[in-house]
């Protein structure tokens, strides 16, 4: 099924039923493709326990093949873990830092992009850079000298705004700095080309624009940053021959599984496989524009509206998320407002964030911006 008609298309979304869904930034409702997987894993694991085990390692690799062509890199370069943040620490915490090495950081990060990285300071004697998202790429790329680590979102998770990380990568690369990427916000959506970007690793869970569930996640990390990173969190699976269970060889794997500690959330990785070959299915050549035109008619519609929009929308820098507000009116009483309009969104720092994905309509983003106050 290709979804060439958009009716086809959202009906992987019975959330469409009974609520106007504005809050993907958050947790997105389950694709149904994604749903019915979980079930099915669910049904075969009551009646048969673990006899189609080899069902669950074909599913694993699923997900690093999915994940592998959503970003254009390898398959062994894909660990699977349990959210953004985990893959973040892996990063933060697998490299041998050394005292006065530097990190540039951005100031308008969620707290899994800055912690791990603030806690170096003290830990390891590393400094931090601090500049703003939309400084200009000359302050970045003279920020960006002598260090030894580069982090930034794909997407911001309150303003929105969109990265040039093609620009961003070709700067760290020409300085040889490690590039990390947070892509949890547009990861599945927009394109991202982890090589054409020259990213060294990148982590996202699945559960927002990849449509899938809660505690799975990915962590893309090139074979060349593997023999820099090592393995914080260490089990039985985290050595190559993980299979014998009575082989005491610590090894590591040869790949990206190396970050790997132990069992893994198999149903998570049922939903995400599910999903994500939705998405690819569909394709980031359709659900871009789609959702930045979404974007675009809420901030058209909540200015006409009267209310604030957070940061400058352009097509270039515009993604899914769009937050607002209004003098005067408390946020959490606007959310709480569409919310009895069956209409979904979120408060964050005093903002309305709303962040529909390709399925939902125009109509439904008008009677949105008709029902605020």
């Amino acid at each position: 099924m290709g979804f060439d008609n958009f009716s086809d298309l959202r009906a992987q979304f019975p959330v469409t039923e009974s609520l106007i869904y504005l809050n993907h930034a958050a947790v997105a409702p389950l694709v149904r493709p994604a749903a019915e997987a979980m079930k099915r894993f669910c049904d075969d694991g009551m009646l048969h326990g673990s006899i189609h085990y080899r069902t669950w390692l074909d599913t694993y690799e699923g997900v690093r093949r999915a994940t592998a062509s959503l970003v254009n890199v390898s398959p062994s370069e894909i660990a699977l873990l349990k959210n953004t943040s985990e893959g973040i620490a892996t990063i933060a915490m697998g490299l041998d830092w050394r005292s006065g090495d530097r990190i540039v950081a951005f100031k308008e990060e969620f707290p899994a992009n800055q912690y791990p990285w603030q806690r170096l300071e003290k830990s390891k004697g590393v400094k931090i850079t601090w500049l703003s998202v939309t400084d200009p790429l000359e302050k970045i790329e003279a920020a960006v000298k002598g260090a030894r680590l580069l982090a930034i979102s794909f997407v911001q998770y309150l303003t929105g705004y969109r990265a040039d990380i093609q620009a961003i990568g070709e700067i760290c690369h020409r300085h040889n700095v490690i590039y990390f990427v947070d892509a949890i916000q547009g990861l599945g959506v927009f394109p991202l080309d982890a090589r054409a970007c020259h990213i060294d690793a990148l982590a996202a869970d699945g559960h927002k624009w990849l449509l899938g569930p809660e505690g799975c996640a990915i962590l893309y990390i090139s074979h060349a940053l593997q023999e820099q990173v090592e393995p914080v969190e260490f089990g039985w699976t985290n050595v190559a021959g993980y299979n014998d269970y009575s082989a005491r060889d610590m090894a590591l794997r040869q790949d990206a599984g190396r970050y790997e500690c132990g069992t893994l959330n198999t149903i998570g990785c049922f939903g995400l496989r599910a999903s994500m070959e939705f998405l690819l299915e569909v394709g980031t050549d359709r659900t871009a524009p789609m959702i930045q035109a979404l974007g675009d008619r809420i901030a058209e519609g909540v200015a006409r509206k009267g209310y604030e929009v957070l940061g400058e929308r352009t097509h270039k820098t515009g993604a899914g998320i769009v937050s607002f507000r209004k003098p005067g009116i408390e946020s959490t009483a606007i959310v709480a407002h569409l919310t009895e309009q069956k209409i979904s969104a979120a408060a964050r720092a005093g903002w309305v964030r709303t962040s529909p994905h390709c399925y939902v309509t125009a109509e439904e983003i008008d009677k949105m911006v008709g029902c605020l106050p």
